[in-house]
């Protein structure tokens, strides 16, 4: 815990609901030995919505990589994701 860098991320996908969205993300997460630390998903009037909170310090891509991939797979699948590291997220969701 003494680490001066986080190695958390944040994965946001939006889109519309369809089979598989989870088991995707999580599937391609474990892939590449990204841990899901925290899990949050709704259904909102037929939009999915998930935020995950992911620990990078295991894993086999740079967290640039991951975003690129994240991104052009999940357009092919009409899908919205973005993998930020979380003092990104932190700083531009300030109040």
């Amino acid at each position: 815990m003494g680490s001066d860098k986080s190695n958390r991320g944040i994965v946001t996908v939006l889109g519309m609901d369809q089979i598989g969205i989870i088991a995707w993300v999580s599937g391609k997460l474990a892939e590449n030995k990204v841990n899901i630390l925290d899990i949050s998903q709704t259904i909102l009037q037929g939009f999915f919505t998930m935020i995950m909170v992911v620990d990078l310090s295991t894993s086999s891509l740079e967290m640039g990589e991951l975003a690129g991939t994240f991104k052009s797979e999940g357009q092919q699948r009409g899908l919205q994701v973005n993998v930020q590291h979380e003092d990104v997220f932190t700083y531009m969701h300030r109040v």
